[in-house]
Order: C-alpha cells, then sequence, then structure tokens
C-alpha cells in the first residue's frame, strides 16, 4: 500500500467533491431537495437528504469498487512507492493544467444531467436515493473538474483495494453532504439569498481546486525525486496558476 499517495489523494478527493456542487446536478439539488421543496411534495426534508446522502455514499463507494480493482493491477505490478508517487505527481499537475483551460478545453465533461421528473413520479426515498447515487459516482453526470480522473488515479496508484474503497467512499460522502447547504432555508426569500451566495463562489472555488491540485503535484513530486522535482513541478503549476488567474475559464457550466 502506497499510503502517502492515498493521503494526497483524500486532499484530491475533498477539491473534486467540493467543485461538483457547482454543476448543473449540484445545484439542481440545492434547488429542488429543500425544506421549501420537500414540505410542497409533502415530504420531510431532513429524510429526503438523508437517502440522498447515503445514495451519494453508495454512489462513491461504487466508483471505489471500480478503483479497487485498478488497485489490483497496480499492486500485482509491485509498482514503488517512488514510482507510484511520481505518476501520481503527474496525474496531478496534469489534472491543473486541464481544469486551468491552457490546453484550449476544460470541464465540464460528460454533459449528462439527472432527470427531475422523477421528483413527481417516485417517493422521496427513492429519488432522494437515486439522486444522490449518481451524484456521488462522479462519473455519472456532469464533471466539473480533472480532479476526479485525478482521485481515480490516485486510489488505484495507492496499490490498497481498501484504501481505494475509503477514498471514494469518502469521496461520495463529501458530494452528498453538499444537500444540508440549504438545510435552514425556510422560504423561497432565504432560498434565493443561499443561491446568490453560492453562485458567486463558483470562480473562486474552481481556482481553488487547481491550487489544490497543484499543491499535491509539487509534494508527491518532491517526495518522490526530491527538492529540485519539487522546485521544477513548482516552476510548471505557477505557470498554470498564472494562467488561470489571468483568464476566464475556456468552459462555463
Amino acid at each position: 500500500m502506497n499510503a502517502t499517495v492515498l493521503v494526497l489523494g483524500v486532499a484530491i478527493a475533498l477539491a473534486a467533491a467540493l467543485r461538483g456542487t457547482w454543476s448543473p446536478c449540484g445545484q439542481s439539488m440545492l434547488s429542488q431537495i429543500t425544506p421549501v421543496g420537500e414540505a410542497s411534495r409533502g415530504n420531510r426534508y431532513s429524510r429526503t437528504a438523508v437517502w440522498y446522502l447515503l445514495g451519494s455514499v453508495v454512489g462513491g463507494l461504487t466508483l471505489g469498487a471500480a478503483m479497487a480493482l485498478m488497485a489490483l493491477i497496480v499492486h500485482a505490478l509491485h509498482a514503488s512507492a517512488t514510482v507510484a508517487l511520481a505518476i501520481a505527481a503527474g496525474a496531478a499537475l496534469l489534472g491543473a493544467v486541464v481544469d486551468s483551460g491552457v490546453l484550449g478545453f476544460a470541464p465540464p465533461f460528460f454533459l449528462r444531467q439527472v432527470n427531475e421528473d422523477w421528483l413527481g413520479k417516485y417517493r422521496a426515498w427513492l429519488y432522494g436515493s437515486g439522486f444522490g447515487w449518481q451524484v456521488g459516482a462522479g462519473v455519472a453526470t456532469y464533471i466539473m473538474t480533472a480532479a476526479v480522473f485525478v482521485t481515480i488515479a490516485f486510489g488505484a496508484l495507492g496499490a490498497s483495494p481498501i484504501g481505494a474503497l475509503a477514498l471514494g467512499g469518502l469521496f461520495g460522502f463529501a458530494r452528498g453532504s453538499t444537500v444540508f447547504l440549504t438545510a435552514r432555508a425556510r422560504s423561497t426569500p432565504e432560498l434565493f439569498a443561499i443561491h446568490r451566495r453560492f453562485d458567486a463562489l463558483g470562480e473562486p472555488v474552481r481556482r481553488a481546486v487547481i491550487v489544490v491540485q497543484c499543491l499535491v503535484a509539487i509534494v508527491a513530486a518532491a517526495i518522490a525525486i526530491g527538492a529540485i522535482a519539487g522546485v521544477v513541478v513548482g516552476l510548471a503549476t505557477a505557470a498554470v496558476l498564472l494562467r488561470t488567474w489571468a483568464h476566464a475559464p475556456t468552459t462555463v457550466a
């Protein structure tokens, strides 16, 4: 097991999960699974939100199971911790580059949204858990950041099926927990106020996720190869950050 890779993967997974909240699906959930919305459908918000969270965790574990299979392959190859960390550093840096738009394209990818018709067709436990699973799986709906793929890479490179499964579960839990952002809203104006603040944070969070990937790349490179490698990767990440701050995102969600 490459414990360092998995620890760094936690930072990537949390960043990826947070960024996913600004997808059309994430925003839809913050508009629909709310105290106001659930009351209008005759349901209890707390129950639906818990079902959503549980579904998201299961979705994350589903992703984790796929990562666990890849981790078994990596383990069978007997890759050294140094090699795993070096590859992880490259993956994190590539993720930051893709997210910055420097290659001429950027997220979102896989433009699929959850089916909101479920809200009027099915019981709260079913649409709550169903929506949660799709969002928690990470790759079943809008993919807002390359950090999702970097998370998968880190889960595999950790060479531990249990670690990969846990990383997926953490990702799903983080994605699902965002449904509670509207827990205190008791009226439509309060929901509008929450969404205004939420929308204003979209671009800062996008940039923060790029920064997290860059920092992880620097740490992984420094541990794997040494301080000089960390400096080289640091210079590369500085260029990525300059590009990110100088230009608007190539693709708008």
